[in-house]
């Protein structure tokens, strides 16, 4: 069974292992300050959120979530992390985790709940593709 729950200060080491995996999977390294940074973000839990799945009491998939305005829509929600250990992919743990998200956004009373993917990562894509609609837009990052 998948439980689903806020991420509380004793899955720090799981966290932290769940997303070196996330950000290697993306190829973004990051040094190590700024795990500790977001981990002190996640714990303060007032601007960014983070939900962790658990089976057997070991966290196996996490993901991060904020809200922000929208110019025409209000309040929405942007799920900008999910990754779940490679042993446990395919067994529902990242559609529970997407679904606890949407819950949290309609809890709050956000107006729509998205997210972003690389086009080439076709196994979340299939996923994506049962749980929500592909609206066609591509994403450009202005360099700095």
């Amino acid at each position: 069974m998948i439980e689903i729950a806020p991420l509380a200060p004793a899955d720090r080491a799981d966290w932290e292992m769940l997303a070196r995996g996330y950000k290697a999977f993306y190829n973004d390294p990051l040094p190590d300050e700024d795990y500790v940074r977001t981990w002190q973000l996640l714990m303060a839990g007032d601007k960014v959120h983070g939900l962790g799945a658990r089976i057997d009491g070991r966290t196996v998939g996490i993901t991060h979530y904020l809200f922000h305005p929208h110019i025409w829509k209000g309040e929405v929600c942007y799920l900008q992390d999910l990754f779940t250990a490679p042993e446990v992919r395919g067994k529902g743990v990242a559609r529970a985790l997407i679904a606890a998200v949407a819950e949290a956004a309609r809890t709050r009373g956000a107006s729509a709940c998205y997210w972003l993917t690389k086009e080439d990562n076709r196994a979340a894509r299939a996923l994506y593709d049962k749980v929500a609609r592909f609206k066609g837009f591509l994403r450009y990052d202005y360099p700095f």
